[in-house]
């Protein structure tokens, strides 16, 4: 592994790591490679080039990872704990995929992590499998498999940024359709935000913000019941 990450063509002591979240049958999901040969997932995770911005690096490892292009990321925190990374993770990985690297490796060295999070549109998602994976799917954020390093807290992080912008940012457009009921918008809010809103609340709520276009009914056979189909005005 050390030919394939020459010290010389990365920033030492500098990775990132990639949340995608995605929304699908009333569940918050997030998309995992699954490490070869360990009985262990992880983040879409890997290097910073010597020649190439964090934000580049972060687009680049996403692509390679999970084959997810042209996706927003943003930043939400800089993880830089002193224990956060395991070796023996990744002395396992390497020695079960019979790769070798020498014992003062920079690879073995503490590295600070970029977290950037994402969200996406499950139905218009498809993941490919990255070199060093064994596959690469999506978890329930409330029934994650066993995680490498401290990429559950990175996870739990992004979880709680996602929950502080809902509203400021309106960040959740991309995990919806191109139109919805407001039903389906109140149900995608009360799976990030673990709890139960007032129908008539939030209803009121969400109109009163005027980023929402009422477009049509929603076909369901009963015209005089169906629901109103909206799609936002803006995209942040």
């Amino acid at each position: 592994m050390d030919t394939l990450f020459k010290s010389k063509d990365y920033l030492p002591h500098l990775s990132v790591d990639c949340v995608i979240f995605g929304f699908h049958g009333h569940k918050l999901k997030v998309v995992l490679p699954k490490l070869k040969k360990v009985p262990l997932c992880s983040l879409p995770g890997g290097y910073v080039r010597a020649q190439e911005s964090v934000n580049k690096a972060a687009q680049r490892i996403l692509r390679e990872r999970t084959g997810l292009e042209n996706i927003y990321l943003e930043q939400f925190c800089v993880f830089g704990e002193s224990d956060r990374a395991d070796p023996q993770v990744l002395r396992d990985f390497l020695v079960s995929n019979n790769i070798s690297i020498a014992a003062d490796s920079w690879l073995m060295q503490r590295f600070i992590s970029i977290g950037y999070y994402a969200l996406v549109d499950f139905s218009q998602v498809t993941t490919a499998v990255g070199a060093f994976d064994e596959s690469c799917e999506w978890y329930d954020v409330q029934q994650l498999p066993d995680l490498a390093f401290d990429h559950a807290d990175i996870i739990l992080k992004a979880l709680e940024t996602l929950r502080l912008m809902l509203d400021h940012k309106l960040v959740v457009f991309n995990l919806l359709p191109d139109t919805f009921t407001m039903k389906e918008l109140q149900t995608l809010y009360e799976t990030i935000l673990d709890k139960p809103l007032r129908r008539d609340n939030f209803q009121r709520k969400m109109l009163s913000t005027g980023i929402l276009q009422r477009v049509e009914k929603k076909f369901t056979g009963a015209a005089n019941k169906a629901p109103y189909l909206y799609r936002f005005w803006t995209m942040p």
